[in-house]
Formats: structure tokens, sequence, C-alpha cells
């Protein structure tokens, strides 16, 4: 704790009040005699150097007051200090320091020293308290509070977009201001928002605004401008930005497989309902510092597109066994054919100019829909034959011997083809769409 410098008293008899030139004379020759006095607690003893009491309690007396380094002379015949400070209308709380105590008797030419104590939030070694300190500036106080800790700032108390301390930056010094970036020199006898607003420096609600030492600001002389001395106190401004950040991620889709008695086994798995994979969107709050990320927290994650399960039907249907390769067969024109139907509709199938791919994609039509059976009949369509005629009777245009004769129900089938398709590749691209001709 510094303490107030100690002053020899001066007695006098004169109960007359001195003039005002001589009231001037004394204060212009004591105001430059700055005191400092940094304490907490409740309202200190600290004594000046005084002399004695008696006689005195009721004389007149020259008396230089100092509360938070305001100094004035003044007249009193107030007995003691707490009597002076009643008549000064001085209040003291139980935060406030005052020299010498407040029943110590005054005598002429005596010194009393009020600091009020003001609340002050402090980071120390990164752990922020609040704490009642009586010094005048910041620099006092973080002298004192240095030695609590080696990491030790003030931190600013904020109204939107104003940053405020309940004392002085560094009384008649100048303090540096580090923003953006930049180191800035100003006057330290200003408050913190005039300081700030002197080197055009604006805050929003999120920027943090504390007091340090210049030192633990990181502040050397080539930040200064040339010639002048590094302050010992700085103001820092850290550009403090939180935003929301989206990311999205793939939800991949399930697949189902169900079963059907009505497809054929050997058939691949027909797709009923084509997948889709999904989406979750995930934000994230993220926080920087003058753009380093000291913060990055998910605050939501949802599904923002469901997704949607492929379902394949695979058939359980067996298929029929080869029947017994039929006679010869004859077609309407006269024309005989043989060995097996599959032989047979090769064969028909090229007399009209369709082989290579053309045969390829007739013979997978027609094994698909009845294996090349010409007995092959659908119970809950009606279709019957090799090319699955719904009816079976409209093959009755190629022959009457449409339920038996394979070569009347292939002309049928290529004739319908042809008329509807212009050729098998065409039913065939048809039934890969659609799952019918």
């Amino acid at each position: 704790m510094t303490s107030v410098p100690e002053n020899t008293p001066q007695h006098t008899t004169d109960d007359a009040r001195p003039t005002t030139a001589e009231t001037r004379t004394v204060t212009r020759r004591r105001r430059s005699r700055r005191r400092a006095l940094i304490a907490g607690g409740s309202v200190g003893a600290l004594a000046l150097g005084v002399g004695s009491a008696v006689g005195v309690a009721h004389a007149h007396k020259t008396v230089e007051l100092d509360v938070d380094g305001e100094t004035r002379t003044v007249t009193t015949f107030a007995g003691d200090v707490e009597g002076l400070l009643a008549e000064q209308g001085v209040d003291l709380s139980a935060r406030d320091v005052v020299a010498p105590g407040m029943h110590a008797a005054l005598d002429g030419d005596a010194d009393v020293v009020v600091r009020t104590g003001k609340e002050l939030t402090v980071e120390v070694d990164g752990t922020e308290h609040e704490v009642w300190l009586t010094a005048l500036d910041a620099s006092e106080a973080l002298n004192l509070l240095h030695q609590r800790g080696s990491d030790v700032q003030l931190v600013a108390s904020r109204s939107q977009d104003r940053a405020e301390l309940p004392i002085q930056l560094h009384a008649g010094q100048q303090v540096a201001v580090v923003h953006d970036g930049e180191v800035d020199v100003a006057d330290g006898s200003e408050d913190l928002a005039a300081v700030l607003a002197t080197t055009d420096v604006t805050v929003d609600d999120d920027d943090l605004v504390s007091v340090a030492t210049a030192h633990d600001a990181g502040v050397a002389a080539t930040d200064v401008p040339t010639g002048t001395d590094v302050p010992r106190v700085a103001v820092v401004v850290e550009r403090v930005e939180v935003k929301k950040v989206e990311k999205t991620r793939t939800i991949a889709h399930d697949t189902v497989t169900k079963t059907s008695a009505k497809r054929y086994e050997d058939l691949d798995a027909k797709v009923r309902t084509a997948g889709k994979d999904g989406e979750r969107t995930i934000v994230r709050e993220v926080t920087t510092i003058d753009g380093k990320v000291v913060s990055d927290e998910k605050v939501s994650a949802k599904v923002t597109t469901k997704p949607v399960t492929e379902v394949l039907v695979q058939g359980t249907k067996a298929r029929p066994e080869p029947e017994r390769e039929p006679e010869p067969a004859t077609s309407t024109s006269g024309a005989t054919y043989s060995g097996s139907n599959r032989q047979i509709g090769q064969q028909m199938a090229a007399a009209r100019g369709w082989t290579g791919s053309e045969w390829t994609c007739l013979e997978s039509l027609w094994t698909r829909e009845s294996g090349w059976s010409h007995t092959a009949a659908n119970p809950s369509s009606g279709a019957y034959g090799i090319p699955q005629s719904l009816p079976g009777s409209k093959m009755a245009t190629a022959g009457s011997d449409w339920q038996t004769n394979p070569a009347t129900q292939i002309a049928w089938g290529l004739d319908y083809i042809a008329g509807r398709y212009g050729s098998p590749c065409g039913a065939w691209a048809h039934s890969e769409s659609v799952g019918w001709y």
C-alpha cells in the first residue's frame, strides 16, 4: 500500500478565515502534488503525520483536502477529520479509505486524503473476479493487482456499443490502444470511452475491451510512433465474431427385398420403389476472437430430407418343367418347323429378318413372359401361350390350333410385336420400362 507523504502541521491562532486570494495561493502551491492511496475494504485509519491536537481542536485551520486526486484547500473550525468531511459534504462508505483516521484531530495546514472504493471486474490468470479498489487510475490498479497474479487485466463493462471503466486510465500519461492489428497512442487522462473515441475505435456488442499493462498486451517500442515512449497502460480491443455455420451430411437410404409368388424366381429382383439418400443439416456456432477460433459448438442437428427406402421384389414362382419336344409344327403359311419352341421361334424370327440383337431381345422377352411354353397360362390375368396373349383367344386369328400349336402362337406374337412395337427390341425396351409389353 502506498501511503500519503507526511506533512508538517502548521498552527495558527488567527480565528479569521483566510481571504480568497490566500486560499487560491495555497491551492496553486499544493495542486501539483499527487497522492496515491491504493487500498480496499473498510474506511481506513492510515495516519498522516500530524502534530499535537492540544488547544487547536476548535481553532481556525487551513486544510488541504484530496478526494480521489482532486485537491482543494479549505478552511475549517472542525476539530477532527470526521467533522471536516461532514462539513465538506463528503460521504464515505465502508469501501472507502481516509487518512488520517476519521477521529484524528486536525491541526493547521493538515492534509486529508480520501479515496473512494470502486468495484472493478478483473481477470487474474484467466479467471474473472469482482474486486473493490481505491486506486486513482488503471495504472495504480494494475500495479496492485500484479501482486495477486502474473497475468492481470481490467475488464471493461459494456453498455451496447460503449465500453466503460469507473476509473481513469493513466492520469497525465499516454496510453496505447491495441486494436485490429494496430497500436494507437492517446491521452490516458480521459476515461475509457473518450480514449476509444479519440482513436476512432468503435466496438460492437460482442467485442471484448480490457485494460492491461503494455508489456502484457505485447506493445513494443516499434509499435508506437518514433520518439514516443512505450506507455505503461494499454487498452486492448478484441474483435469477437459469432457465426452460425451450416453443414450437411448424407443419410444413406436402406434397401429391403420383398417376395412375390407371381414373379418367376429365376428373374432378377425388380425395383418397386427407387431408393433415395436423405440429408441431415447441422448448425454450429463458431466464435472467433481476432480471427482465431475459440469456440465451436453444435447448436442443432435435424433431418432436412428424409431418406427413401429402396424396395426390391424377388420372385418365388418356380418355372414349369420343360415340356417334351413337340412334333414338327406347321404354321398357317404351310411352312414346317422342327425343334424346340425356342428353335421354332428363332427360325420364324429369322424369316422376318430378326436375327442378331433382335433375336436376343425376342428370346429375353418370351423367356420372361412364358419360358417359351406354349401351354403357359396366367390364372390371374388370363394370358396364355408363348407370347402371353391376353386373352389367349386373340391368337385364333393366326390359327384355330392356337391352344396347342407353338408355331401358331409364335406367328401371332411376331405379328403383334411388328404391329405395336416395330421390332422385338422395341417390345423388350417397353417391357423393361413398365414390366409388360
